[in-house]
């Protein structure tokens, strides 16, 4: 990702976590960045893109720091462990993004729907991995 975009990303994540997306506009994405509207529909075509692409990055990112963090755990507990080790490290490194995901999952607006999949999704994530180890410990 490009400075730009980065700091498109950043500054999005932290107007919506604060402000909500309702309340956040376009304009006070540009004015913060100190870019044109061009530069922001050259990266996102819209607000809702910016939203959908900042909601998947970040659970992409707890999905893949649980996966690798358990891949060397034996032991039902010592996942249980990483997991929320995990989930602690990204509740308190990634606020703005656990505020926006916790917030917009209710309602049946396209973003509610996107977040409340991202939310079932990583718990069918943790489901698994914990049935997994408990099958393994039974065999």
């Amino acid at each position: 990702m490009n400075r730009t975009k980065r700091k498109i990303f950043e500054t999005s994540m932290n107007l919506f976590a604060t402000k909500g997306y309702d309340a956040t506009s376009i304009e006070e994405i540009t004015s913060i960045v100190g870019v044109a509207k061009g530069t922001l529909y050259y990266h996102f075509s819209s607000k809702e893109e910016i939203f959908n692409f900042l909601v998947e990055e970040g659970m992409k990112l707890l999905q893949n720091s649980i996966s690798i963090k358990i891949a060397n755990s034996n032991t039902l507990a010592s996942k249980v462990k990483a997991i929320l080790l995990i989930q602690i490290k990204v509740m308190t490194k990634y606020e703005d993004f656990m505020t926006i995901v916790l917030s917009q999952v209710l309602g049946k607006e396209s973003r509610n729907l996107t977040c409340r999949k991202y939310v079932f999704d990583y718990i069918d994530l943790v489901e698994r991995i914990l049935n997994e180890s408990i099958e393994n410990r039974r065999s």
